[in-house]
């Protein structure tokens, strides 16, 4: 089982990550232990997931690695971010089973959002981060 999965960011680049990661992707932020808050950085979490956002300061945003992200409310995120203005793009058939799409965060970095075809989203767990 994964604890979480570290992206890098450019220095300073907490509030666009905060308003990527919680604003739209509807994650909550997780403060850091103060050891490794003073090196900048966020840590986000929700929906059986972890995300941390690490400052790196030569910086260069991951263009093919990538988290991808089980979500039950795959078409609502994927027009939440769309009308934010970030690129979706939706992948084909190559995950059989699977549908699926990739973004970029603020800083370039790519991730998958996916779910089961036919996996219809409940109610209750819609736009509802994963508390922890």
């Amino acid at each position: 089982m994964i604890h979480h999965v570290l992206l890098a960011c450019p220095r300073g680049s907490e509030h666009a990550s905060r308003a990527f990661y919680v604003g739209l992707l509807g994650l909550v932020e997780k403060p850091k232990p103060p050891a490794l808050a003073a090196r900048g950085g966020c840590w986000f979490t929700g929906y059986d997931a972890e995300l941390h956002l690490g400052v790196e300061d030569d910086f260069r945003p991951a263009r093919k690695a990538h988290p991808a992200l089980l979500r039950p409310d795959l078409d609502v995120l994927a027009a939440r971010l769309a009308a934010a203005g970030h690129r979706v793009t939706w992948g084909d058939e190559e995950i059989p089973g699977m549908r699926r799409f990739h973004t970029y965060d603020p800083h370039g970095n790519r991730l998958e959002f996916l779910a089961p075809a036919g996996w219809l989203p409940d109610e209750r767990t819609v736009g509802t981060p994963d508390p922890r």
